[in-house]
């Protein structure tokens, strides 16, 4: 048995065969790093999307209330605000009025708001009855599987997220009920950016 047993100290010590380890490892890396690698027409404009700042926002579609479809990317070239919210969420509902606010008084700017109610947690009744009583009128999407919850790692609600004209993340805003002032100088500060 001592004849078969190899001292890999002993053998590593030549400069030959350690030399021949190093490439070995080198290539089994590169063959690794080739094959587990992400195609570039995976990603949007050679970015990854994350749901982080200034990473491009994953795009989606969701049903707006009518049962029509609404996409993201659809809002390209505006300022958008992604409001991921709940109809038995109580610093949600504390918010609701003051994105309504700014939608209204920012809308001819080019801003969009879209209302994305998390419908896996919540039900389409009690979400858009409370939408109409808060009197939105920004797009209420229904995230009916979790899916674009999920997307976006939205991990509380509220949590809300600014997207440049460009379509990157510009701010993240989780839990609330977040204030106005945060609210008003984003959104300003976004719409002032050249498109």
């Amino acid at each position: 048995m001592e004849s078969l047993t190899i001292n890999w100290m002993a053998w590593l010590q030549s400069p030959r065969r350690w030399s021949s380890l190093v490439v070995a490892v080198a290539v089994l890396g590169a063959g690794w790093i080739a094959s587990s690698a992400v195609p570039a027409s995976a990603t949007s404009g050679g970015r990854t999307p994350s749901p982080r700042e200034g990473f491009l926002a994953p795009p989606f579609a969701l049903s707006d209330r009518n049962g029509a479809t609404v996409r993201l990317d659809d809002w390209r070239g505006q300022v958008v605000v992604v409001n991921f919210w709940a109809s038995w969420c109580p610093p949600c509902k504390a918010e609701m009025p003051d994105l309504e606010s700014a939608f209204q008084a920012h809308q001819a700017e080019g801003l969009v708001i879209l209302g994305v109610n998390s419908t896996s947690q919540d039900s389409s009744d009690a979400a858009l009855a409370f939408a109409d009583a808060q009197g939105v009128t920004f797009p209420v999407l229904l995230d009916w599987t979790g899916e674009v919850d999920r997307l976006y790692l939205v991990r509380a609600l509220p949590t809300t997220f600014f997207i440049d004209r460009q379509g990157t993340i510009r701010k993240v805003v989780v839990g609330g009920p977040m204030s106005q002032a945060t609210l008003t100088s984003t959104v300003r500060d976004l719409l002032q950016d050249a498109p």
